[in-house]
């Protein structure tokens, strides 16, 4: 029996940041407003052409696999978690592939939106448990800021969310008292368009007649999120699915040593906290700097942690999210 083991991370953000201000000056919005509603200052945009989802989960990528103490020769599979692919297909896992220069190994791209992260490491921890491979690069990277109506009639979406991407290599271990020790995942799809961008799509018109429409109040091609609801849902889910993952592993919510919730909004994560009753150096957010990254905010807040030395060998990590879909699920490990 093989556990597996995240042996490196990383992550990336681009150089732009996006204060409050600035989306003040753009719509009609203020620092006050936001802060109050989902405790974001800033996040950061790509502003450049050469910035794309597959290049920011390289760059993470690269941390991550050097990190481990790997050659990409090492990686025998790659998983990309993302809602904003550079192209309609073919997806970014096999842009990563050649990118990074890796060998013919598979691409898996998984689309969970802000559970994307959480349902790659499962998929990962799958194909490592069974024998199948021993190093498996996933990667969250999200480039939101190219397709959010940036205008007060799109506010209440377009100032929540940001650009970014995060990495981890997980690897084969025998030692089964650390790594991975289970994940939990859920959907329940009755509720995917409180939470969706519906098109472009293939569902109900044809892509040659959106095309041709071209109608600028179309709001159809910008995220539309009933906030309130999902708030409502994501605060029971991410409770439900932290108890699921303690109670399968005999754990109790004091066994906590590092909560990671996803970066959805920082009241959600506030009242999780509250209602576990856990101190502040038990949980991390970052969502104040970097708004919320979808599949990259996990593993941008995993690396932030690791790296300030808020997470050592021996703690329990349980990781969280709960987004579009609805999907939500968690990982428990012992680091």
């Amino acid at each position: 029996m093989y556990h597996s083991k995240i042996t490196g991370l990383g992550y990336y953000v681009p150089d732009n940041i996006v204060t409050n201000d600035d989306l003040s000056k753009i719509m009609d919005t203020n620092d006050e407003w936001i802060q109050e509603r989902t405790g974001i200052q800033e996040r950061r945009h790509v502003n450049t052409p050469e910035e794309t989802t597959t290049s920011m989960g390289v760059k993470a990528a690269k941390v991550a696999i050097e990190r481990a103490g790997l050659a990409t020769d090492d990686i025998d599979f790659v998983i990309f978690a993302t809602l904003s692919p550079d192209y309609y297909f073919p997806g970014p896992g096999v842009l990563v592939q050649r990118d990074l220069g890796l060998r013919t190994v598979g691409a898996l791209d998984i689309r969970n939106q802000c559970s994307g992260f959480v349902y790659a490491l499962s998929v990962a921890d799958q194909f490592i448990k069974t024998g199948m491979y021993k190093n498996i690069l996933v990667i969250g990277s999200e480039v939101h800021s190219r397709g959010l109506d940036m205008t007060t009639r799109g506010r209440g979406v377009s100032v929540i969310f940001g650009d970014g991407a995060g990495a981890a290599v997980l690897s084969r271990t025998e030692d089964t008292s650390k790594g991975i020790l289970s994940t939990h995942l859920h959907s329940e799809g009755q509720y995917a368009e409180e939470l969706a961008l519906v098109a472009p799509g293939m569902g109900k018109r044809w892509v040659t007649d959106i095309i041709k429409d071209n109608n600028p109040e179309d709001e159809s091609y910008y995220p539309h999120m009933n906030g309130q609801f999902v708030f409502k849902n994501a605060v029971v889910r991410f409770s439900e699915v932290i108890m699921e993952g303690l109670q399968a592993n005999n754990l109790q919510v004091s066994d906590i040593d590092m909560l990671i919730p996803h970066q959805a909004n920082l009241r959600i994560s506030q009242f999780i906290q509250q209602k576990f009753r856990l101190p502040d150096d038990k949980v991390y957010n970052n969502i104040q700097q970097y708004g919320n990254t979808t599949a990259a905010s996990i593993p941008i807040a995993l690396t932030e942690a690791w790296e300030k030395g808020k997470i050592k060998e021996g703690d329990v990590v349980v990781l969280a999210a709960f987004g579009s879909g609805f999907t939500w699920g968690s990982v428990i490990i012992r680091w």
